[in-house]
This record gives C-alpha cells, sequence and structure tokens, in this order.
C-alpha cells in the first residue's frame, strides 16, 4: 500500500489557488472539444447538450467511485487501475475532494480547423461532500489500484452528528 500525496487548501486560500485556474483550463478544454463536435456535425440546433456530454467523455477519465460516510469520516474508493501513487494528487477542500492525475495532458495548440481531438483522457475528479471536512488530516493510499482517501469530520460536527443519530 502506498501513500498518495494529499494537498490541503483552506478556504481563505480558495480563491487564490492554482486549482482555480487549472479548473477555468479544463473547463475552456471541453467547450472548445464540445464546439468542435458541433461543427463536425453541421452546426445542428439541439445537440448542444449531446457535444457537451461527448466532449466530457473524450476528454476525461470518469473512474468508478464510491463514497461513504461514517459519523466521524468520509471514505472515498476510486477505481485507478495501471496508476501508481506518484501519478494521483488528492486535493483536500473545506467541502469537497479532488482527484486528478498529476500528469495531466495538455492540449496541443493547433492552427486552422481542427477535425479530430486525439489526445490523453485526464482524471481530474470532483467529489462535493454534504459538510466540511478536517481538511488538515485527510489521508490517501493507494492499494492494487483502489484509491482510498479517509476525510475526518471536524470532532465537534462529527459528535453533533453522532448525537443526533442516536
Amino acid at each position: 500500500m502506498s501513500t498518495v500525496a494529499v494537498q490541503k487548501v483552506h478556504s481563505d486560500v480558495m480563491q487564490s489557488h492554482p486549482i482555480i485556474e487549472d479548473l477555468k483550463t479544463l473547463k475552456e478544454r471541453v467547450r472548445q472539444r464540445a464546439f468542435q463536435l458541433f461543427e463536425r456535425c453541421g452546426r445542428r440546433d439541439g445537440s448542444a447538450l449531446g457535444d457537451w456530454l461527448e466532449a466530457e467523455t473524450d476528454l476525461l477519465l470518469i473512474p468508478g467511485s464510491d463514497l461513504i460516510e461514517a459519523d466521524d469520516r468520509f471514505e472515498l474508493e476510486v477505481a485507478l487501475p495501471g496508476f501508481e501513487a506518484e501519478d494521483i494528487e488528492v486535493i483536500a477542500l473545506p467541502n469537497a475532494l479532488l482527484v486528478r492525475d498529476k500528469n495531466m495532458p495538455e492540449q496541443e495548440p493547433t492552427e486552422g480547423n481542427v477535425q479530430l481531438y486525439v489526445g490523453g483522457k485526464c482524471l481530474y475528479q470532483l467529489f462535493e461532500l454534504p459538510m466540511p471536512i478536517d481538511v488538515d488530516n485527510v489521508t490517501g493510499r493507494l492499494n492494487k489500484g483502489l484509491l482510498k482517501v479517509t476525510a475526518p469530520k471536524p470532532q465537534k460536527l462529527a459528535e453533533k452528528y453522532s448525537a443526533a443519530a442516536a
């Protein structure tokens, strides 16, 4: 079992964090690919959603995953066969976990009208959580292609949740 690096991001630095720029870049790549698909199909009305979903499928790796909530923590399991611990980055945000490939493929600059995009898919999966987590104590481990991330709830929230369930 290998430890996976977890980057801890607190809410006070969220707006200036490089991840915001990464999200914008990824969204732009999907937008460009969706437009390519739209043009390839003759600019057909009513196909925008289908083009967008196909663009996401073309560019993003969407692995099987489970998010389990316990009284005191969230446990995230993501199937990542073929990945090594050093290839994966987990980013713990106040209300979410982000799993991404450290080696995200970059889109090559192109000239003219692109008819076909042949590039690698990237792993970039955001898991929104229903309540805050203790960002400082999030851990990640990769074992035989299965990533397990443990995200504890803050102690006071966990105690409140346990008391309410009783």
